[in-house]
């Protein structure tokens, strides 16, 4: 059994100090804050988000700002959210990438099984709590909010596995089957980012541009090397490539893949998902997020271990743009979210899992129990990045989705459910 990467902590703590910052920042000042996420740092044609969007979000502040008339604006919300957010969810793709195609990989034969219909449960289960006391509330509330379900669905990676670290320690089976239930069901909620929230009008054609780039970095710079390498050990134009031009032509790949996806209408966050399959990997898997693959050599393991400290950054930075809401905003919607989170994750994860384990005899990891199944779903129901994206999409910038934001940010509370809930089931902490 592989340790886990700390760097997963470090994480967590720095989207918790940013979520922090913004919290008293908005609360204190939400003019200077407002200003802060909306700073212009480009006028173009090309990227950013609508000028006429942009005008109405600063009101008269907006006019301080001397600019020729363009159709878009980079902000520092749109340059953290739209592009420096993809290097993180690469590197989730990276993970969920070896743990499907790789020996020994997490999500292949049996042993994903019961993960996998555990992660299922947990996002089925927010959503009929969501949208089922949206029901009981009446028709009125439940039209105006009914577009949120898919908000309570996804779980933070690296939040969950600090508080699952806490929980079960290290070396507890939990904590691994916890990552891979919370890395499947991120995977899913971007998959339901870009099929059900598209950003824009949607203009599939775009996307044989990210086609393309990956084609292009996977034949000219990981194939055709090793093509022309064949039978020579020394492995000359590989190695030149990898010396030479290392992860560049990718990221260039990766640029054109995020021209293709915004010009799509489909989020340009998940612009970088179908790029790190063209990159030359290990062969085998030793785990997500295992320890041991610091070690490894491989182009797309020395990718992640590039990114490793800026995207501690990005997520300081992210947790900092998109948590500054004022507490006036607390409404229904706070509290169904909250709910939906809470009570949904942990009856969904304990329920499919249950069913996975026992009905469909696939059997739970050892070292683990029934009981452990609840206090999973308990970790799992700590929101963050994917559900705050999911909240920008589902609803207009504004009171509304400021209250649905609020419901992801009190989703903390689910860390001392867990703790108490692990208590109770009389959860016994291993060393790793």
């Amino acid at each position: 059994m592989y340790r886990v990467w700390n760097f997963l902590g470090h994480y967590s703590l720095l989207l918790i100090l940013g979520a922090i910052i913004a919290l008293v920042w908005a609360n204190v000042d939400v003019r200077s804050y407002h200003l802060m996420i909306e700073w212009p740092l480009w006028f173009n044609d090309l990227i950013g988000e609508d000028l006429s969007r942009w005008n109405l979000a600063l009101g008269a502040d907006a006019e301080r700002f001397g600019h020729a008339e363009t159709a878009k604006v980079l902000t520092v919300y749109y340059l953290v959210n739209n592009i420096l957010m993809a290097f993180f969810f690469a590197i989730a793709g990276k993970e969920v990438w070896e743990a499907v195609i790789l020996e020994k990989g997490s999500l292949r034969g049996k042993k994903a099984m019961t993960p996998l219909l555990a992660t299922i449960g947990g996002m089925v289960g927010p959503v009929v709590v969501y949208l089922g006391i949206a029901a009981l509330l009446g028709s009125t509330t439940y039209d105006a909010l009914a577009q949120g379900w898919a908000i309570p669905t996804a779980t933070d990676i690296a939040l969950s596995y600090l508080v699952g670290r806490i929980i079960f320690g290290a070396g507890h089976p939990a904590v691994r089957f916890l990552l891979l239930l919370a890395i499947a069901d991120d995977a899913l909620g971007l998959v339901i980012l870009a099929i059900l929230y598209p950003s824009g009008g949607v203009a599939p054609a775009w996307l044989l541009l990210p086609l393309a780039a990956a084609l292009g970095a996977f034949v000219f710079f990981n194939w055709l090397p090793r093509r022309l390498d064949a039978g020579d050990q020394l492995r000359p134009r590989s190695t030149w490539v990898r010396q030479k031009l290392s992860f560049w032509p990718y990221l260039v790949a990766g640029a054109v893949s995020w021209i293709g996806f915004a010009q799509a209408g489909l989020h340009p966050v998940l612009a970088l998902l179908p790029i790190v399959p063209t990159m030359p990997h290990a062969d085998r898997a030793f785990g997500i997020f295992a320890e041991a693959e610091q070690y490894l050599t491989d182009l797309l393991n020395h990718a992640e271990h590039l990114l490793k400290r800026p995207v501690e950054i990005i997520l300081f930075l992210f947790g900092l743009v998109n948590m500054g809401v004022e507490f006036s905003a607390i409404s229904t919607l706070t509290w169904l979210v909250l709910a939906a989170l809470i009570i949904g994750k942990p009856l969904g994860v304990l329920i499919f899992g249950y069913v996975g384990a026992y009905a469909l005899r696939f059997g739970l990891p050892d070292g683990m129990r029934t009981a452990d199944l609840f206090v999973i779903g308990c970790v799992a129901a700590l929101g963050f990045t994917v559900p705050l994206f999911l909240a920008a999409a589902a609803f207009d910038p504004g009171p509304v989705q400021d209250a649905a934001r609020l419901g992801v940010l009190f989703s903390v509370v689910a860390a001392v459910i867990s703790l108490t809930a692990g208590r109770l089931a009389g959860v016994r902490k291993r060393k790793g």
